[in-house]
């Protein structure tokens, strides 16, 4: 089995009985099932590991592939990979990338590496939002720094030290600052940039806002049924247990066992 990449032919081994097929993309081996078929090409890298686009067979469909490796290798990077796994299912709605299936590992007790297939998009919000522009102080903390009234809603006596010994910024006059925006503007967004949450504008408040009223639709702005399940983010669970955890979920999508 072989597909085009650019210029070079990836070749593909049949693994499992067949149930699988493997590829070597940019010395990274991408194992997923066969239902995945070529062309396979890589569309991104990164410190979690790459993402390829492959077709779904069955629905006929392209679709992104990531491939998160070793990603029970500590408990803080298996529970980033269960927690982003349970928000996308979480969060049905068409503005959010849908997550499409969780490839089923071919063994439950010795898989370490985790594949998760998205929805295809044309880009991504990194090369949406990146800028050469460097940095500078002139860019920063305009909400000024926090007092301590601000400081209540953080749990954590380091956090809050920490917050306290940082430089101090006054708060500055955003329609100084922007003296091109609307005034709707200039409101909307001095009530989203407030550092305590309690105190900041809530979605459904910034809906009715009148400078969104433009793009304000009742009848299309969905309410989520039920509020998200953090229990997994008990400090008692194991790297095994996420694990466990990250197997069912691929079930959710694979109940039926594969032969």
């Amino acid at each position: 089995m072989a597909t085009q990449s650019g210029s070079a032919s990836v070749e593909g081994v049949l693994t499992h009985g067949g149930r699988y097929v493997q590829y070597n993309i940019f010395g990274n081996l991408f194992e997923v099932s066969t239902k995945y078929v070529p062309p396979i090409r890589p569309v991104g890298r990164g410190a979690y590991g790459i993402v390829c686009a492959v077709t779904n067979s069955q629905t006929n469909e392209e679709v992104a592939i990531k491939k998160i490796g070793n990603a029970f290798d500590n408990r803080i990077d298996a529970k980033r990979t269960l927690r982003e796994i349970k928000l996308l299912r979480h969060m049905d709605h068409e503005n959010v990338i849908a997550i499409k299936d969780i490839i089923r590992p071919p063994q439950k007790e010795n898989f370490n590496d985790v594949y998760i297939v998205y929805e295809l998009m044309d880009t991504d919000l990194h090369h949406i939002i990146r800028s050469s522009q460097p940095l500078t102080d002139d860019h920063c903390q305009l909400i000024g720094s926090p007092d301590d009234s601000s400081l209540g809603f953080l749990r954590s006596d380091n956090a809050r030290r920490y917050v306290r010994q940082l430089p101090q910024f006054p708060k500055q006059q955003f329609s100084k600052r922007f003296p091109n925006m609307s005034p709707a503007a200039i409101d909307l967004l001095e009530k989203m940039l407030v550092f305590d949450p309690s105190k900041r504008i809530t979605v459904d408040e910034a809906l009715c806002h009148p400078y969104l009223s433009s793009l304000h639709d009742i009848n299309d702005e969905p309410v989520c049924p039920a509020p998200f399940s953090f229990d997994f983010e008990q400090p008692s669970f194991t790297e095994e247990n996420i694990k466990e955890l990250i197997w069912r979920e691929s079930l959710k999508f694979n109940p039926d066992p594969m032969h």
